[in-house]
């Protein structure tokens, strides 16, 4: 099967070794040294909401007076073996929308749970259900320590849930969004490796089997109003910057999105 319909059909592929373990080292020290930042501003947070993630790694607070080191960071996460990768898989038009930074809760106290990226928006699930097939909304995620980190259920990026997929998710009628779900898989990563899925599809972390937990996703899509209006112009690459970082389709077009005014937003409004 070929790699794009491999993900058509599941909703996620795994790549070996697209990193070299020089690459993961630079990105590592960097990643390293923003959450260190992060880290002192949210240290109560961590704790009394187990929290498992922060975002915005490429936000220019993170890079006081290091203008080099984040176009450095910029090219890191976007190179050109990733990006042709993308592309061959699903054409022209793909453009950065965020990073995230996942990490096990405090004393690994709070329980995975499933979830679909946007039912954390106030976006009508009648309006989530119509639009499921038509938003392209990626993770790359790239492990920075070995990790069986996160579980996928394949197939749900093109279907709505089953009955229980629903009321575990939602947390209906007596379940809980942290029960075992049917069919769903355990994914194993090294450094180096990357795994694309879909940020639509059914899916959780996991926080028992990983004593140490540290993963880079790499949020990527295609405009739609649903996503492309949620762009913060605060983590791209500014004037001076992207003409200084060599592969640079998926920041320049992301520039573009962040400059257009979202009609969706207004019709919220």
């Amino acid at each position: 099967m070929e790699i794009s319909q491999e993900f058509a059909h599941q909703g996620y592929i795994i790549i070996k070794k697209l990193f070299t373990k020089i690459e993961i080292e630079r990105i590592t020290n960097i990643v390293n040294s923003i959450y260190q930042q992060w880290l002192d501003e949210n240290s109560s947070a961590l704790i009394e909401h187990q929290l498992v993630n922060m975002h915005s790694l490429t936000h220019f607070k993170y890079f006081p007076n290091q203008s080099q080191k984040r176009i450095e960071f910029f090219e890191l996460i976007s190179p050109k073996k990733l990006t042709d990768l993308l592309a061959n898989i699903f054409a022209p038009g793909i453009y950065f929308h965020n990073t995230q930074l996942f990490f096990n809760p405090y004393q690994n106290n709070r329980l995975p749970y499933w979830h679909r990226d946007l039912q954390y928006n106030s976006i009508e699930e009648v309006v989530q259900i119509r639009e499921l097939p038509k938003i392209l909304l990626l993770h790359i995620r790239i492990p920075l320590v070995a990790e069986k980190g996160i579980e996928l259920i394949p197939g749900t990026h093109q279907r709505w849930d089953s009955e229980l997929e629903r009321n575990v998710r939602l947390e209906l009628n007596g379940h809980t969004h942290s029960e075992d779900l049917p069919g769903s898989v355990l994914i194993e990563l090294k450094p180096g490796d990357i795994l694309l899925f879909s940020g639509q599809m059914i899916h959780r972390g996991n926080y028992k089997l990983n004593s140490v937990r540290q993963a880079l996703d790499i949020c990527v899509g295609k405009e739609h109003p649903l996503t492309s209006g949620f762009l913060d112009r605060d983590i791209l690459p500014n004037e001076r910057e992207i003409g200084c970082i060599r592969n640079n389709y998926w920041y320049k077009l992301a520039r573009e999105i962040a400059s257009d005014k979202n009609p969706w937003s207004e019709k919220k409004e």
